[in-house]
């Protein structure tokens, strides 16, 4: 339709979204359906953030706030960012908006030209690379590796960077992998940028509490301080505190940046939800004692899933440091046909098998830039875990 944006040409609509919307159609529909798709924990939003966006009500801070955050929302993420980072931001270096994506998207609207280029590592969160394209920038995909662990190494850092290179959005844990950059991976990383100082950095550690075992999370700035000066780092309330529907997510960086992107939210969508403001001033400063005792839940599944995929001849799934995902490969599936008919040509064809055939949503690999690979999310109960795991092996070991 020639009414429309010639840019929308150039994106396409998120694959997980997608993934649960059809799960979701087929429920209704009367199918027994187990969704995997989703990348939202199952817990309920902790009591005493509940009572704070209760009281925000009661209280009639229900009208328009500054648009990109309330001083004492502000306050609470300079706070936060030094307690758990060490890193020294004011109210000023601070931007709120709705969700993390949209402070991801505002920060490459502000910032990109035509022409300039975004390195992105694959696998990669669906929406990167389609923000980029929105914003009129190149994404310039890196492709990590099962050997790898899915991390990118310096080399291949090294290798994508030009003199267009704008930014380069890191993402650890990551969504879809749940792979987690060490602080020697991390460095070696800061390493190869501090050479080149033209290159900024989007840190999105949106899953930055979600982290198990001996593995401990670090951001870039913390890594490195000489990069402070241009690095946006990225966070949210949503997944560690299971606020994903109250749409609030944060980022701080240099104040011109901060003060651009502020410029395109007064212009966009102006002010988050004032009682979502509020209700994270109090999952930030309140009791975070609930978030060792859900990690160990997350924990527990991600060796329920890992365990009963990695029994499946042809698959093979990675243990992954943090976050609700994995990222098994089907390598050893492609080829094999369902009891159905289908033959698995790709990830998208064993995707789509699994869900008419089995009742089972996941999202394929290719949406995450890297294939054959599939993702689960384990942010759902062990029951449903096991039975979806259980479907899975029983499909796969169908195919001939």
């Amino acid at each position: 339709m020639s009414f429309l944006s010639a840019t929308l040409s150039r994106v396409k609509p998120s694959p997980t979204i997608a993934v649960t919307a059809k799960a979701r159609e087929l429920k209704e529909a009367g199918r027994d359906v187990i969704g995997l798709g989703a990348g939202e924990p199952d817990f309920d939003t902790p009591e005493n953030i509940k009572a704070a966006g209760i009281r925000a009500i009661e209280d009639g801070k229900t009208k328009y706030t500054a648009p990109d955050g309330i001083p004492e929302l502000k306050q609470a993420i300079c706070a936060k960012f030094k307690r758990d980072n060490g890193l020294t931001y004011s109210p000023a270096q601070v931007s709120v908006g709705t969700g993390g994506k949209q402070i991801l998207y505002n920060a490459l609207m502000a910032t990109l030209n035509p022409g300039d280029e975004v390195v992105i590592p694959a696998p990669y969160w669906v929406s990167y690379p389609d923000m980029v394209l929105l914003a009129g920038g190149e994404p310039i995909i890196a492709e990590a590796s099962l050997q790898t662990g899915f991390k990118l190494t310096a080399d291949q850092l090294e290798a994508a960077i030009t003199p267009r290179t704008k930014w380069f959005i890191f993402n650890s844990p990551s969504n879809p992998t749940g792979a987690g950059y060490s602080r020697d991976e991390l460095k070696a990383l800061t390493e190869v940028l501090m050479r080149h100082p033209h290159v900024w950095v989007m840190s999105d550690d949106m899953y930055e509490h979600l982290a198990y075992g001996d593995f401990e999370f670090c951001s870039p700035a913390q890594v490195e301080p000489a990069l402070y000066d241009r690095t946006l780092t990225c966070n949210g309330v949503s997944k560690a505190y299971a606020m994903t529907g109250w749409r609030i997510g944060y980022a701080a960086g240099p104040e011109p940046l901060i003060a651009a992107m502020r410029k395109i939210q007064s212009q966009s969508t102006s002010n988050p939800c004032s009682i979502s403001q509020w209700a994270s001033v109090e999952a930030l400063n309140g009791p975070q004692d609930f978030l060792p005792a859900n990690n160990e839940v997350f924990k527990r599944r991600r060796d329920l899933v890992v365990s009963m995929l990695n029994k499946i001849d042809g698959v093979t799934c990675p243990t992954p440091e943090g976050a609700f995902y994995v990222y098994p490969s089907i390598a050893g599936l492609i080829g094999k046909t369902t009891p159905a008919g289908t033959e698995i040509t790709d990830d998208e064809a064993f995707a789509t098998a699994l869900l008419e055939e089995s009742d089972v949503a996941v999202v394929f690999g290719a949406a995450f830039g890297l294939s054959p690979n599939f993702r689960v999310s384990y942010a759902t109960s062990d029951d449903a875990l096991k039975e979806a795991c259980t479907r899975i092996q029983t499909f796969c070991a169908a195919l001939t």
